[in-house]
């Protein structure tokens, strides 16, 4: 499917009510401050935990596919601090369960942090999901966590095609959903904390730039779907047809 142009927020129509995707988040820029940058790696864990819920989607989607005398290859896409993968690793562990996770990164920073600051069995690479295909990889499973909103309208739908190449089982892409509750509710819960890090001023950016359900409804491709899910998150899931 072709991707749908960005459109410039439209004065008038109610704040948050279109996509920001021309909103820049500090942690995105290569000159921001490294100290506050690898402050806020640290403290994703804790947002995550409370706002990504990962461990629910390893209980309900991931943990049904793995199995403890078949290894299960995972490739998490846009991995930060590597926070994500190191808990997956270690919940496979914890179950008894073979899973072996790669964890990719363009940026040199977020790899050079997971690789110093993660304990679980993941191998760390600084790469794109375009030189995997090229590699011509494959894995069972392929993840990513907030990271679709960091993504314009071409670079989504190049993740897309490059996640339905890579993954032999399913792909299972979580991001926010766009809402002035969402905003609201993360503006006042985070105030008061994640001080000298990006945390509260990039997660109020994130919000802007992030899609609503029926916005990723639109431009997806066939044998693509977006499921709603608390608190005010997106899955969007692809499984290969030789699974269906």
């Amino acid at each position: 499917m072709p991707a749908a142009p960005e459109p410039a927020p439209a004065a008038g129509r109610g704040f948050l009510a279109v996509r920001d995707p021309h909103a820049v988040e500090e942690m995105d820029k290569p000159d921001c401050d490294p100290r506050a940058l690898a402050r806020t790696y640290a403290q994703f864990p804790v947002i995550n935990r409370f706002f990504s819920r990962w461990h629910s989607v390893y209980q309900q989607l991931i943990k049904p596919l793995l199995a403890p005398d078949r290894n299960t290859s995972l490739l998490d896409v846009g991995c930060g601090g590597g926070d994500i993968a190191d808990s997956l690793a270690r919940w496979a562990a914890r179950d008894g369960l073979a899973l072996s996770i790669t964890a990719i990164d363009p940026d040199s920073r977020a790899i050079d942090f997971a690789v110093a600051n993660t304990t679980g069995n993941v191998a760390f690479r600084r790469t794109h999901t375009n030189q995997l295909v090229k590699e011509g990889a494959v894995f069972d499973i392929v993840i990513s966590n907030h990271m679709l909103h960091h993504l314009q309208a071409a670079e989504l739908q190049d993740l897309l095609a490059d996640s339905a190449r890579l993954a032999v089982r399913c792909v299972i892409h979580s991001d926010i959903a766009r809402s002035r509750m969402a905003y609201t509710l993360f503006g006042a819960a985070t105030a008061p904390f994640f001080h000298g890090s990006f945390i509260r001023r990039d997660g109020l950016t994130s919000i802007r730039r992030s899609y609503t359900s029926a916005e990723l409804r639109a431009v997806l491709p066939p044998n693509w779907r977006v499921e709603s899910a608390a608190p005010w998150r997106n899955l969007l899931l692809f499984t290969p047809d030789q699974h269906v």
